[in-house]
């Protein structure tokens, strides 16, 4: 069931990029925010890879787009390449899924970061609350573009 909810979110920032030129998709519609359609899908890649492979399974995978100096990297789209950067946010969820595959929900990890003991479920937990808040961002983001709106 988690990885339904998941993918429901993931598949609905998709729609929501959907039909757009690379320009609205780096469109920054709410200044001075640096949020852009194109800035979502590159964050939830880099936090899918973060949170499953990085932290969960213990990879060594580096960032996509962050670097230590920019943690908000992702956001900066200028230079971006929109069919690319879709591209690795596919390659990456592909990735997420045979990491996790066949996995348990109970399997425990020791987050390095907050130095906590944290199970697998509760990362799909965080993962769908991540992905429905940045979804409210998308529907704005792209009603101010087009109008468009639903789903």
């Amino acid at each position: 069931m988690a990885d339904f909810w998941l993918d429901h979110h993931r598949e609905t920032l998709l729609w929501k990029c959907g039909g757009l030129t690379e320009e609205q998709l780096k469109t920054r519609c709410v200044e001075p925010s640096a949020l852009s359609l194109l800035g979502l899908v590159r964050h939830m890649a880099e936090v899918e890879r973060d949170w499953f492979r990085t932290r969960f399974a213990g990879e060594r995978v580096g960032y996509l787009y962050c670097t230590d100096d920019d943690l908000d990297a992702e956001f900066d789209v200028a230079g971006a390449d929109a069919e690319a950067d879709f591209g690795v946010y596919a390659r990456e969820i592909e990735a997420v899924r045979r990491t996790t595959s066949g996995r348990s929900l109970d399997e425990t990890f020791m987050d390095p970061r907050r130095e906590v003991e944290m199970n697998l479920r509760w990362v799909y937990t965080l993962m769908i609350q991540e992905y429905a808040r940045h979804n409210g961002h998308a529907d704005l983001l792209r009603e101010r573009i087009d109008g468009a709106t639903g789903h």
